[in-house]
């Protein structure tokens, strides 16, 4: 299981490099949120999926009686999941003001500072 969804996270990386390589503002948007979902994934098969026990101790005993689970990469999970939806709704606000003010949402129209009636820059000096 840990070898066909290491194989899953590789190909949710390539495709991720792929949006996020787009022109489309939008498609760069699905590359940053497959992003997050590839690096919690990542994490996720780092931390060992199986079915062990929670990390519950009784009051009789001082350490666990069998093996448990790591708590701390899924807890790193969660934190992880707020954050990146937190960061793709500021991209998705700031791109929906871009797409307000410039209409439109390919990155070589919204050259505003480099307008394309004017020639090139100088190349030397």
């Amino acid at each position: 299981m840990n070898i066909a969804l290491s194989f899953l996270v590789g190909i949710m990386f390539s495709v991720t490099i792929y949006l996020l390589l787009s022109r489309y503002i939008i498609r760069m948007l699905l590359g940053v949120v497959l992003l997050g979902n590839s690096v919690n994934l990542s994490l996720f098969v780092a931390g060992r999926i199986g079915p062990i026990a929670p990390p519950l101790i009784p009051n009789d005993l001082q350490v666990p009686p069998q093996a448990v689970a790591n708590p701390f990469p899924q807890a790193l999970i969660l934190t992880a999941i707020v954050i990146s939806f937190s960061f793709f709704v500021f991209l998705l606000v700031l791109t929906y003001r871009t797409y307000q003010d410039l209409e439109t949402d390919d990155t070589n129209e919204m050259r505003v500072a480099e307008p394309e009636d004017e020639g090139l820059p100088p190349l030397g000096y």
